[in-house]
């Protein structure tokens, strides 16, 4: 598939060229009355999208987009998502609705990057652990809850191209803005236990994940993305594999019923729908871990200018940030407002958060909480007085542990990746 074709919805891909997007979506063999044959490969990828089985598919005339895969119902169980991409599924939320300490499941962001798994019984799930360890294992659900700790943590997720729709000239992808974070509680076992328990020997330098969702194509040997990480930050704390979200089994669309929870790196890191973890004795090469995808220049570069492959390198920890909840941009206030929000950086913590009312001429500090647990984000919390009324602006900027403040803007890159320049809103004070 045409990497121009990667970015397009559905029903634009259809419109094009509906015999050419048939056979490469579906795999699709056209018949001469125009109605087609579904390999047993493109049956499963169009099934997957609905959501259940489709007995008449024989009948679908070639260019067919079924109803639920053209409108907002993939987005069953969120609430007040802004659907980017139906082909996969991407969609954010709004800051003012990320407004709680922990992000409800109805309103975590969704980022994917190819079709959902049918199948997704737990009690029929196994995840393989192998590679270079002592011992391969496959394990259960089951068999995770029993031979392992399970622990509940806030965790901590943003994708690498969180706030792209803000670079100039535009980045190709996804036109995030600010709602593809969240920090929701997830229940599972540390991913540290499972790997010392297969036995991680000594020329490991990095995982490989690997879930069950398919390639867009539909071709069953196409992986859509396979990421992984130095096995130093995979041996931390903090990283779980997943079973609950909020108190509840996962939601499919963020990776029912297994999924890896990597705080402070890309969320592409953190597998969905999580089958298999290989540990390796080189960089991962799997899909999206190579070429530009998760990756930024080694140094700075001019706005639109070309950048060789071979100066890109892998994102690791993301950046210092802060997001504004309360009020929501554009809101009426009276003189005095309560402002609130979040703050985040990598797998460091936040010792500033501060909020400025005149374009940045002044700052004051707002109260800042603690991070509930290593690999949460901080809320914080300040009142803020207008002298008149008018035009405002508030900004917030985060100061981290290590002395990094979010700026006022950043230098561009060309995949739009890490984007944390501060978080603005505009309000009417009457």
């Amino acid at each position: 598939m045409a990497d121009d074709d990667k970015t397009k919805d559905v029903n634009s891909f259809f419109a094009e060229n509906p015999e050419k997007a048939d056979k490469e979506f579906y795999g699709r063999v056209p018949n001469p009355d125009r109605r087609g044959f579904l390999k047993r490969t493109g049956l499963a990828t169009m099934a997957a999208m609905v959501g259940t089985s489709i007995p008449f598919h024989r009948n679908m005339p070639i260019g067919f987009v079924p109803a639920a895969m053209a409108s907002e119902d993939v987005l069953v169980g969120k609430d007040g998502l802004t659907l980017l991409n139906d082909r996969p599924v991407n969609a954010e939320t709004p800051p003012e609705l990320l407004d709680d300490a922990i992000t409800p499941t109805s309103r975590h962001f969704v980022r994917n990057n190819g079709i959902p798994p049918m199948d997704t019984d737990a009690a029929s799930w196994t995840l393989t652990i192998d590679g270079f360890v002592d011992t391969p294992m496959t394990l259960s659900i089951a068999d995770l809850k029993e031979k392992f700790e399970v622990v509940t943590s806030a965790l901590t997720l943003e994708c690498g191209g969180n706030g792209r729709g803000f670079f100039n000239p535009p980045a190709k992808g996804n036109q995030w803005t600010y709602g593809a974070v969240a920090c929701s509680e997830w229940t599972g076992v540390r991913l540290k236990d499972v790997l010392e328990a297969a036995g991680v020997q000594s020329n490991v330098v990095y995982t490989a994940h690997y879930g069950a969702d398919a390639h867009l194509s539909g071709d069953p040997d196409k992986l859509p993305i396979s990421r992984g990480m130095p096995i130093g930050k995979a041996m931390t704390d903090e990283i779980l594999i997943a079973f609950e979200m909020n108190g509840a089994p996962l939601h499919p669309l963020n990776g029912a019923p297994l999924r890896l929870v990597v705080p402070g790196w890309p969320a592409s890191t953190a597998q969905k729908w999580l089958t298999r973890i290989e540990l390796r004795d080189v960089v991962h090469d799997g899909p999206k871990m190579t070429g530009k995808a998760y990756r930024v220049p080694n140094r700075p570069v001019a706005p639109g200018e070309k950048v060789e492959t071979e100066d890109f390198v892998i994102i690791e920890r993301m950046p210092v940030k802060s997001l504004v909840t309360f009020p929501a941009n554009g809101a009426d206030v009276g003189m005095e407002t309560e402002v609130r929000g979040h703050a985040w950086s990598g797998d460091r913590t936040i010792e500033k958060l501060e909020v400025s009312s005149d374009f940045g001429a002044t700052w004051q500090t707002a109260e800042l909480d603690a991070p509930v647990n290593s690999g949460a984000w901080q809320n914080w919390r300040s009142n803020v007085s207008f002298p008149q009324a008018g035009y405002y602006e508030v900004w917030a900027r985060a100061t981290d542990s290590n002395g990094e403040m979010q700026p006022f803007a950043i230098d561009w890159n060309p995949k739009g990746y890490l984007n944390n320049t501060m978080h603005r809103v505009g309000l009417r004070v009457s």
